[in-house]
């Protein structure tokens, strides 16, 4: 009876038991109980056969040797309840676990932005009308409108600058081709470079950039001025100043593509929070707006510089207004992340590459090789996510119509203005004209989106461009409109009038693009569209250089208006045949 006793108080060799955080006495000291007498009453055993209350053993160690967290457990006796005092090990351990759940959770709470639930009532329409950070919203509008304003200034200025040194459309035309080069080629880089980088010094950084390029820029149109003309394009070319504001155009241009990025593909899609598509298509009708009403004031302001002063003087005003900017700018940089409860603060990190020994990798020429490979692969990844999008006609139209260098305010239009002697009052009528048009179709689109939905808004606006661009080159093949006063104002009102279904599409495909991709690949794939189109511009530019008279000005001209046409074509034949992808981004 005691041998079995003893076998049953034996603590079983099972994981279980290891589990059930109880520990039982060695058996040498467990004590054997004897068969008593009939009637007699079963005595205990003596104190001294009992362990004592202290004892230590490790059941882990005797079930499982691998747990190694109990070390080792002590129970004692207070007030009859006995308690298990743990390792200090397992008690580190599971604070660790608590204070990085803590950690996670609050990171959360700070990076994500309040979603709307989902709902058909008045209370969850207003919230998906409202952005999920109002103020900071505001503060990026502020932030593009003092931007703009200033980019948009010095893009009027340079060509009549350069208009004023040299009787040709050439050097206008060689500073569009290596710009739009340049950004063709580091365009999907952008999106991954912008992703890696805190967005507010990030966003820092561009404007100082920008405003360094500009300010080189004019320092070289400057000094070209001091210099004897050249009486050929190609001599202008060969000369250093030319070659130092290619370069400095080419920057400037790149980080007025990087700040696109970073405003219309990131900072408004998180100010607007997710789920809510009425607040992003208003920020997006905001945005283009604020773009359109600094176009205005830039060609406005061009108008009255150049009515009273010469060319330099309205390039060293530029340059001052935009200094004057970039205080402004961090200053709104800084309170559109506090506003927004700092959730721009928190981006992807690259880490620190190692050697095999698991040291800093210090080898510069391995470093820069595998900088060179993330490039090229980001690239390829770039144009293999572009190419896949469920709304690649979207995109390819909207690449189409960027083919359109002549016919719309710009650099050449510019310039063949001012070779073809018109005021400087009608050169800042036509710029301002077509901005305030493009700001009124910003205001129609939504009520167009309402009536037809948005794919077919999209659609007649592309109609709508087509057909004007197609009436103003019929105009201008009539006849010399140099010489017909009425000519050249119809042929510039069909412009302006075309810029109606330019912006109506302008808007509708930046949502369109915006709700077909999601937001991890946003960035990228926007990065990639900018370099598409850019190549675009690239391929009208090098037919510019070639052209390099204002005469060939036509040619140019047929080409805009039927790359306009092929745009409108191809969303249409999109539309028609609709897929299944296309059906459930866009059920209606």
């Amino acid at each position: 009876m005691a041998a079995s006793m003893s076998k049953l108080l034996t603590p079983p060799r099972s994981h279980a038991a290891s589990t059930s955080r109880r520990c039982l006495p060695p058996r040498a000291l467990v004590p054997s109980f004897s068969r008593s007498p009939p009637g007699r009453r079963l005595e205990p055993p003596p104190q001294s056969l009992w362990p004592s209350r202290r004892f230590a053993a490790s059941c882990a160690s005797a079930d499982h040797a691998g747990a190694t967290g109990l070390a080792g457990a002590a129970a004692e006796e207070r007030d009859g309840l006995p308690f298990v005092r743990l390792s200090s090990d397992i008690l580190r351990t599971e604070l660790g676990l608590l204070k990085d759940d803590a950690h996670t959770a609050a990171s959360s709470l700070l990076t994500t932005p309040p979603v709307l639930r989902k709902g058909g009532g008045d209370e969850d329409r207003l919230l998906g009308e409202t952005p999920a950070y109002p103020a900071a919203m505001n503060a990026l509008y502020a932030a593009c409108l003092a931007g703009n304003v200033t980019e948009q200034l010095w893009n009027f200025t340079w060509p009549a600058a350069m208009a004023t040194l040299h009787p040709s459309l050439l050097p206008v035309a060689v500073l569009g081709f290596f710009t739009k080069l340049v950004v063709f080629a580091a365009g999907p880089l952008i999106g991954d470079l912008m992703s890696s980088l805190p967005r507010i010094p990030a966003y820092r950084s561009l404007t100082v950039i920008q405003s360094a390029a500009h300010l080189l820029s004019a320092a070289m149109i400057t000094y070209a001025f001091a210099l004897p003309r050249a009486s050929t394009a190609p001599a202008l070319l060969l000369q250093p100043w030319f070659a130092v504001l290619v370069a400095s155009t080419a920057v400037d241009r790149l980080s007025c593509v990087s700040l696109g990025v970073i405003a219309e593909r990131d900072l408004v899609v998180q100010l607007a929070g997710a789920g809510r598509p009425i607040a992003l298509a208003q920020a997006n009708a905001t945005l283009s707006r604020v773009d359109l009403l600094c176009e205005t004031a830039g060609a406005s302001i061009l108008a009255v510089l150049l009515s009273r002063n010469d060319p330099l003087t309205c390039i060293r005003l530029s340059c001052a207004i935009s200094l004057c900017a970039l205080p402004l700018l961090f200053f709104l940089g800084g309170a559109m992340n506090h506003l927004a409860d700092r959730i721009f603060d928190h981006s992807t990190s690259c880490p620190v590459e190692l050697s095999e020994h698991g040291s800093p990798c210090c080898d510069t020429a391995f470093r820069i090789g595998r900088k060179v490979e993330e490039s090229l692969a980001t690239i390829r990844r770039g144009w293999s996510e572009y190419i896949r999008q469920p709304v690649l006609p979207a995109s390819l139209a909207y690449v189409l119509v960027c083919f359109n260098v002549a016919l719309a305010p710009g650099a050449l239009m510019t310039t063949f203005l001012i070779h073809h002697g018109v005021s400087a009052s009608v050169l800042g009528a036509f710029g301002g004209s077509s901005a305030l048009v493009g700001i009124l179709a910003t205001f129609m689109t939504p009520n167009l989106v309402k009536e037809l939905s948005i794919l077919k808004a999209g659609a007649a606006g592309l109609i709508a461009q087509s057909v004007l661009l197609g009436a103003a080159v019929l105009v201008y093949l009539s006849g010399p409109i140099s010489r017909r006063g009425g000519a050249l104002f119809a042929f510039l009102a069909l412009i302006v009038a075309s810029r109606l279904g330019h912006m109506a599409y302008s808007v509708i495909g930046l949502q369109v693009v915006q709700t077909g991709n999601p937001i991890g690949k946003a960035k990228l794939i926007g990065a990639t569209e900018i370099a598409v189109a850019s190549l675009a511009e690239l391929a009208m530019m090098a037919v510019a250089v070639v052209a390099r008279d204002a005469a060939h000005f036509g040619f140019l001209a047929t080409l805009s208006a039927a790359s306009v046409a092929a745009a409108a074509c191809l969303f249409c034949a999109w539309l028609a045949n609709p897929s299944d992808e296309l059906r459930r981004l866009f059920p209606c």
